[in-house]
């Protein structure tokens, strides 16, 4: 009896490891820090960054399918980044995923009420969505800490996209993600034709800290409202990093995009976090 004892503690604490150790290949430590935390055009302070987790590539397909049961994206493949993905059908993962792998959801989410804080008159959904202090789920980034992770943490070497300077290195943009490199101006019926798409993670250069594709391939959903001199908070939801099908500008480190929470797109797609506890 006893030694059958030994042999479950042993597999158990084997499934542990295996467990803890398929988290840690696919997450990143990002050292809490106050450099570079903020993005280009806002007046906020520059906040504290405490320790956390981010995801070392965007959520596959794969990731997406095996927690939400099916497959959004418009360009299929088990490693692509999974696309065409809203700011509530991110929330919805980071809890789902959470409660698959024995964590607490870190969301609260309110389906029954429209939320007051809401102004945007294109978002039918307009759940109310907050957060289960405490909890040790996944969940979006704040603006804060994907700037801050993006650009490299303590190890920053001040790139303008993550990871380089030079677009080529780390960047998959409307110029690159087709058939041939574009050159000119950005035009849609010759980005369509040469079949520009999405691209499997971690295919280009990663960043200081390890992390991949955070300039490019799809735009990651963070979790704030944008607010700036000329929209009122209420509106749009952050999204940072550009996409496959933006300009260059918007891939920058610094650049801040905005889109309805109910918003969905072919770029678009997200990268979750998780606190350090």
């Amino acid at each position: 009896m006893r030694k059958k004892l030994v042999l479950l503690l042993i597999a158990a604490t084997v499934i542990s490891w295996g467990c803890s150790k398929k988290v840690q290949d696919n997450f990143v430590l990002v050292e809490g820090g106050t450099a570079i935390a903020v993005s280009t055009g806002t007046n906020q302070e520059v906040p504290v960054i405490e320790d956390f987790y981010i995801g070392k590539f965007e959520v596959t397909q794969e990731e997406w399918t095996e927690v939400m049961g099916s497959n959004p994206s418009a360009f299929k493949g088990s490693h692509l980044p999974v696309d065409s993905v809203s700011w509530y059908d991110s929330i919805e993962y980071c809890n789902r995923r959470s409660e698959k792998e024995g964590l607490t959801p870190y969301y609260k989410i309110n389906k029954q009420n429209p939320d007051p804080d809401n102004i945007c008159d294109y978002d039918d959904i307009r759940w109310i969505i907050t957060i289960n202090e405490g909890a040790n789920g996944y969940r979006l980034p704040t603006e804060a800490e994907w700037t801050y992770a993006a650009s490299g943490g303590s190890k920053s070497q001040q790139f303008i996209y993550s990871g380089s300077s030079d677009e080529e290195e780390t960047v998959w943009y409307w110029r690159n993600t087709g058939k041939k490199y574009l050159k000119g101006d950005w035009y849609w019926p010759d980005i369509e034709s040469n079949q520009n798409q999405t691209h499997s993670v971690g295919s280009k250069k990663a960043n200081e800290l390890g992390i991949y594709d955070m300039s490019g391939n799809v735009r990651e959903w963070c979790f704030e409202w944008y607010e700036d001199a000329a929209i009122p908070k209420g509106f749009y939801r952050i999204w940072k990093g550009g996409g496959w099908i933006g300009d260059i500008t918007s891939c920058k480190i610094s650049y801040r995009g905005k889109f309805e929470p109910n918003g969905k797109g072919p770029d678009m797609g997200l990268r979750i976090c998780r606190d350090r506890g």
